[in-house]
């Protein structure tokens, strides 16, 4: 170790870039690479989310149609077979409620929750749920269970 192989450690040293606009003796001075006027040349300019340039952006050429009714509910489906598999897989006895369903990760803590038809189930289970189908309620009864809206 002398003098001629002194380093600085790795990474502690970055290469600040060139300086430009720091007067003419530098070569980078005048227009600082920015090239003549426009947006682009002036501080502060930031391209805004979607410009084409004063081109009309895509954003506002496509045409809109229809509404978001703001008192849609929005039901978490659940269906019958995914109830037979729990079953199956020992994780829910015979009744199944939204606690339950919550705990298990198939629904939201704020999510209301709507039994299915899709399967079949063989199980007796006691089932309660914010809505359930036709042919869900059904399934669940002809199984010897018990349908209960909250």
């Amino acid at each position: 170790m002398d003098l001629s192989n002194l380093q600085p450690a790795a990474g502690s040293v970055k290469n600040q870039g060139k300086r430009v606009g720091r007067g003419q003796g530098s070569g980078k001075g005048g227009t600082a690479t920015r090239g003549h006027k426009g947006a682009k040349s002036r501080s502060g300019y930031s391209k805004k989310v979607g410009f084409e340039g004063g081109q009309m952006p895509l954003q506002r050429r496509v045409p809109k149609f229809g509404f978001t009714n703001i008192n849609r509910k929005e039901y978490k489906g659940i269906n019958i077979d995914t109830l037979q598999q729990l079953v199956d897989d020992k994780k829910i006895k015979d009744t199944v409620d939204f606690e339950t369903l919550f705990g298990l990760g198939l629904a939201g803590k704020n999510e209301m929750v709507k039994i299915l038809g899709r399967g079949e189930i063989k199980a007796k289970l006691k089932v309660s749920a914010h809505k359930f189908t036709a042919s869900a309620k059904e399934a669940i009864e002809a199984a010897g269970g018990e349908v209960v809206t909250l």
